[in-house]
């Protein structure tokens, strides 16, 4: 009976991980390469392309509460299937829009798809299957979506010399068409087939570690340092290859923002190592320091190429670990119950705190030059970190006193 488990888990997080590679490097990192040729084509300034992406994140971050009590209502799996049909639609509208408000609408509404088909649902899903080892799998699912970046920006980039970016979105809706909807829909048929057999056996719960008294102001904390964490990120990931460029490392630029996601994979592998014996909130102290550590690097180094280098494994180690404490976190601090609705939550601050990045961040480089925009940027990571330290030391006091 384990082994039957063990293979259905190892399937079903191969079949997660394929799907998150292509939805965030179709709906997300993909944007970056692709946004000057939408700006050049719509006629619109590349700040104006950045805003109507702001505009999105803005939207998705609003809809993500409700995203996330459909998953506690109808299961995760559901959300995952009707989420890849509609990024499909959403990618075909944006290829097609004739005019800007068509395509700023097109892409408000892929940044809704991408809450119903990326890592707030997917592992939402794995909670569903197995809470108390949920965490653990969440780290392997990293580990394979951590490829997201380094595959779809040279993809991208490549594909930018042969097609347009209408063409290149047209090419992205039928992956999440014909591979991620597919896999999406097994997950669903999966979990009804085993309830309607009552195959699926009583799930142990998990026990938060922080009292009930206590969790309104440590919800509010953990989403405040993951939204300011998320505008520092989403500042630098949306413009990353130009800006490197800009600084004057020239073609190495996609090379060295190709290195952000095997820094994410060695992140996880490391984590897979050595996690189980640091906490969470140890984990997202650490996640919010290397990133912080990494824009700092870049901002005093500026176009020296050890520097650059030096930036994206720090960028890409702290996301990668990061992505995990998102999954982690929750149901370490606030338990398995309604755990759709408590990530949707906290996505919904981190996606509005991050809505302003990719615009906040072109008008400040314009404005103040990259070094400047750099180093305030780490500053709000930094409070970001002390946010997570705070916690960190909370959830301490409370399993001692409980202890």
């Amino acid at each position: 009976m384990r082994e039957a488990r063990d293979s259905i888990s190892l399937a079903t997080i191969s079949a997660l991980g394929l799907t998150q590679i292509i939805g965030y490097g179709t709906l997300y990192y993909s944007f970056s390469i692709l946004a000057p040729g939408m700006a050049k084509d719509l006629g619109i300034t590349l700040e104006q392309v950045f805003g109507v992406f702001s505009i999105s994140l803005f939207v998705g971050g609003l809809s993500a509460p409700a995203i996330g009590k459909q998953m506690d209502r109808i299961g995760a799996a559901t959300v995952l299937t009707v989420g890849s049909v509609f990024g499909t639609l959403t990618l075909a509208l944006c290829a097609w829009s004739p005019s800007v408000a068509v395509f700023a609408l097109a892409i408000v509404l892929l940044e809704i798809s991408s809450g119903m088909v990326q890592y707030q649902a997917a592992f939402a899903a794995l909670v569903e299957i197995e809470p108390k080892t949920a965490s653990r799998i969440i780290t392997y699912l990293t580990l394979i979506g951590g490829f997201a970046s380094t595959i779809f920006w040279p993809i991208s980039a490549a594909l930018m010399g042969y097609l347009s970016w209408r063409e290149i979105y047209l090419v992205f809706a039928a992956l999440n068409l014909l591979v991620c909807m597919p896999l999406h829909f097994w997950m669903m048929r999966k979990g009804r087939a085993a309830k309607a057999d009552g195959a699926i056996r009583e799930r142990e719960r998990v026990i938060g570690a922080i009292p009930p008294e206590g969790r309104r102001g440590a919800m509010i904390v953990v989403s405040a340092a993951f939204a300011l964490l998320g505008f520092t990120l989403a500042s630098i990931l949306a413009h990353m290859v130009p800006m490197l460029g800009n600084l004057g490392l020239g073609g190495a630029a996609v090379v060295i923002g190709s290195l952000f996601g095997p820094a994410q994979v060695l992140s996880r592998l490391i984590n897979m190592v050595f996690g189980t014996r640091l906490s969470p909130p140890v984990l997202a102290v650490i996640a919010a320091a290397l990133m912080v550590i990494g824009i700092l690097i870049l901002g005093l180094s500026g176009s020296w190429l050890p520097g650059a280098v030096a930036f994206a494994i720090c960028l890409g180690l702290g996301s990668g670990i990061n992505s995990i404490a998102q999954g982690s976190l929750p149901l370490y601090l606030f338990g398995s119950d309604g755990y759709g609705a408590i990530t949707g939550k906290m996505a919904a601050a981190r996606l509005a705190m991050g809505a302003a990045a990719p615009f906040v961040f072109a008008m400040a480089m314009s404005q103040f030059g990259i070094g400047l925009s750099l180093f305030a940027t780490a500053a709000l990571g930094t409070v970001g970190t002390a946010a997570f330290v705070s916690v960190a030391m909370t959830t301490k006091r409370s399993l001692v006193a409980a202890g």
